[in-house]
């Protein structure tokens, strides 16, 4: 053996033991290309198991000399004495079998990209665009096509990349430790789109694990769980104008808008194949197809549930697997990305489901990810949701918060998506949610509030707002917690605004009872006029109430067919009409009557079978475009003038009747419901102020399958004369209209004094 080579050999000894036990984290201390301080030849040397013989190569691929075996088996030296030949740039010839040499580019020939001042302030949990940095990135060095791969084990003794490229051979491209970051990081020349990879980790006690890529943008279709390579960079967006208006506009003006949620599963909405579960229609097919039928329904935003890569089709998306990958169960990550532009095209904002609380224990995910708890707590009674089986996140590790909100950051700088809706706020709050005694820890102060993750989301909405003050972010937050939408200067969570779960438990609760009980409910369905302006609320009629035994809506309507038809006419009426902005989970605007499953496509074939669905989705539709067309159904949902009641003291009758307000005098709205069935042929009501108020709204029009018993001439408020008159108070005036049963009318007025 050449004299230099014996002499590295024993220099680094230890390094080689490492290597040959496979916890080596230093490698480019021993593998590629060095200059001896003692002795000061070029010395170059690699690791290939199962090779016969290797070559060193010039920067032309030009043979310079046949490399000696050294070190342990698979490794090979060669030395380059003098100064004047030594290589700048080299490459490798690899014979495995006659049949069997190919040329290769050695990864350590290439330095790290990752700086100390990335792995300073990913440690101080405020690198923002860690997405840029940690994952796997298309890179060209000197020519030379490659994928840089980077992830954080901190607790892990090695990690190796591992897939197509190097046939899944841990051995083969060690990768290289950033000081105590727990960063490694490796360049692989020839590592191209489309492979697939994982990362093995060797933990601490000798353990193998095969890792997806937390950071990684694209993964295997399940059943795989790998993931591959792919670049992000070179879509070509259409939208900029579209994000320069959105994104210029603050949070106070946007409350003024109208904002009419269509919430979606995309697998779901509509198969290509039914009973498939790989039957579904691609990002580019359903951007075009959603998107019509959105435009065509007159919503304003779509909520897309469970788009981040998930493992079970079961979890509808709220158990992720790869929270930087949109899922492949319908195309590519740039498919996604002409999805949302496609909805940007059309003026649609796009709303996603993200999943901050927790996520599962499969094998290959964040859980155990090192071989020690590194993403969740440590301490079970932190760390696990009993209930749900599933990890918690270690929301007072910084790296592990800096994780989080960089991928909020993600989706929204990346993904070009307008919003995200936070799912299952309440349990991140509390430290007891969902557990038993003995099952939670309490904070330092003996409560069973979860500072940590209290200020994880403050700081998501700080920074947020700070880079991105067009995005909203929503919380699904079903407690009494204070300020969740107050700003975090005032000690509030900063969320753009709040699902108003209460009122929707109230209110369904409401309208399943025989109209007979009604009247000893009625504070069910008046209450939530109370704490409207406690929060910037959305009002939802989402998934979660349509599934697991829980039926559609149309079913939880009371009554024969018809009356349910008629009822849940009268619900949506209410919904329109109360303060603050809405949702409805897809499938109601055409009265489903199956609950929703995952698994199959909805019902539209009720379309074609019974006209009452046609009419249902018509006055859907009618609803939205009146939503649209006047601003009182929206421009003060968060302000005191926006609502007054007319009449809620009627329980007997199950009647209630409001006015809602827009930003001046003319097209005023007053909504009278209905909610029994049995129709008032002169119903009497207090009416805002004198003039003429005009139908615009009747949900027992004939078109929409009622009875066709409308109001079709203007109504003029008359004055009341009472004791009241005589001491010069205010005029009060009245109005009597018939109200057909189980009915929402919603009446126009310009406010006279």
């Amino acid at each position: 053996m050449n004299q230099y080579l014996e002499r590295w050999e024993k220099d680094l000894a230890v390094e080689i033991e490492e290597l040959e036990e496979g916890v080596l984290n230093a490698p480019q201390h021993l593998l590629g290309c060095h200059i001896s301080p003692a002795t000061g030849v070029q010395i170059f040397t690699a690791y290939r198991p199962c090779a016969l013989t290797m070559w060193l190569l010039d920067a032309g691929g030009k043979v310079v000399c046949e490399m000696e075996p050294v070190g342990t088996e698979g490794m090979f030296g060669a030395v380059i004495e003098k100064k004047k030949d030594f290589l700048e740039k080299y490459s490798f010839r690899v014979k495995y079998s006659d049949n069997d040499i190919i040329d290769i580019y050695d990864p350590y020939a290439y330095g790290k990209s990752i700086t100390d001042f990335d792995c300073f302030i990913f440690g101080e949990g405020k690198h923002y665009n860690l997405y840029d940095k940690l994952g796997a990135h298309r890179e060209v060095i000197d020519g030379v096509e490659g994928t840089r791969f980077a992830v954080w084990a901190v607790h892990a003794r090695s990690v190796s990349v591992i897939g197509d490229f190097n046939m899944w051979d841990g051995r083969l491209h060690k990768m290289m430790l950033h000081g105590k970051s727990g960063i490694y990081e490796l360049f692989v020349p020839g590592a191209w789109e489309g492979a697939a990879y994982k990362y093995e980790i060797v933990a601490q006690d000798g353990e193998k694990m095969y890792k997806t890529d937390p950071y990684g943008n694209f993964a295997e279709l399940r059943p795989g769980n790998a993931s591959r390579i792919t670049d992000l960079n070179g879509y070509e967006w259409h939208d900029g104008k579209y994000l320069k208006e959105f994104n210029k506009k603050p949070h106070e003006s946007r409350d003024r808008e109208p904002m009419n949620i269509y919430e979606v599963h995309l697998a779901s909405w509509k198969k290509r194949v039914e009973d498939d579960d790989n039957g579904n229609y691609s990002y580019r097919e359903l951007a075009h197809m959603l998107g019509d039928y959105v435009e065509q329904m007159g919503y304003t935003h779509i909520e897309l549930m469970g788009i981040a890569e998930y493992p079970f089709d079961g979890s509808w998306g709220y158990q992720v697997g790869c929270y930087y990958a949109p899922t492949s169960r319908y195309g590519e990550p740039k498919d996604f990305m002409y999805f949302v532009d496609e909805m940007h095209r059309r003026g649609i904002q796009v709303i996603l489901d993200w999943v901050p609380a927790h996520f599962p224990k499969d094998a290959h995910c964040l859980g155990n990810f090192d071989g020690q708890a590194l993403y969740e707590h440590p301490d079970r009674r932190r760390g696990e949701h009993p209930d749900w089986g599933t990890y918690i996140f270690d929301y007072g590790r910084k790296e592990v918060m800096n994780f989080l909100i960089a991928n909020a950051l993600f989706w929204v700088e990346k993904f070009h998506v307008d919003g995200l809706r936070v799912d299952a706020v309440a349990s991140m709050l509390y430290l007891d949610y969902g557990k038993q005694d003995g099952q939670w820890l309490p904070n330092k102060d003996g409560g069973n509030e979860h500072y940590e993750a209290v200020e994880f989301l403050q700081q998501l909405n700080t920074v947020m707002a700070e880079r991105n003050p067009g995005a909203y972010i929503i919380a699904e937050e079903s407690t009494a917690w204070p300020g969740v939408t107050a700003p975090v200067k005032d000690n509030g969570l900063g969320f753009s605004y709040k699902w108003n779960m209460g009122w929707m438990n109230d209110f369904l609760e409401y309208m399943k009872l025989d109209p007979y009980f009604k009247q000893f409910h009625h504070g069910q369905l008046c209450f939530s006029i109370d704490y409207y302006l406690s929060e910037r609320y959305i009002l939802v009629l989402s998934h979660d109430e349509v599934v697991h035994g829980k039926c559609s809506l149309w079913n939880k309507m009371p009554g024969l067919e018809g009356d349910k038809y008629a009822a849940l006419r009268a619900a949506y009426g209410f919904m329109y009409g109360h303060p603050g902005k809405k949702l409805l989970f897809m499938g109601q605007e055409f009265a489903q009557k199956r609950e929703w499953a995952e698994f199959r496509s909805l019902d539209w074939f009720l379309l074609d079978e019974d006209v009452r669905h046609r009419q249902m989705q018509d006055y859907i539709r009618t609803c939205n475009e009146l939503y649209k067309k006047y601003d009182a159904f929206y421009f003060n949902d968060f302000d005191v003038m926006g609502f007054e009641w007319m009449d809620c003291s009627r329980p007997q009758t199950s009647t209630v009747a409001f006015i809602r307000r827009g930003k001046t005098a003319k097209n005023q709205l007053m909504f009278i419901l209905n909610f029994t069935p049995v129709a008032h042929e002169k119903y009497t009501v207090k009416a805002p102020c004198k003039g003429k108020f005009t139908e615009i709204l009747n949900s027992d029009d004939s078109r929409f399958g009622g009875g066709g018993r409308l109001n079709e001439k203007p109504i003029t408020a008359r004055e009341v004369v009472s004791e009241d008159k005589k001491t010069g108070d205010e005029k009060e005036y009245e109005l009597e209209l018939y109200l057909p049963p189980l009915t929402a009318i919603v009446l126009l007025y310009d406010y006279q004094s």
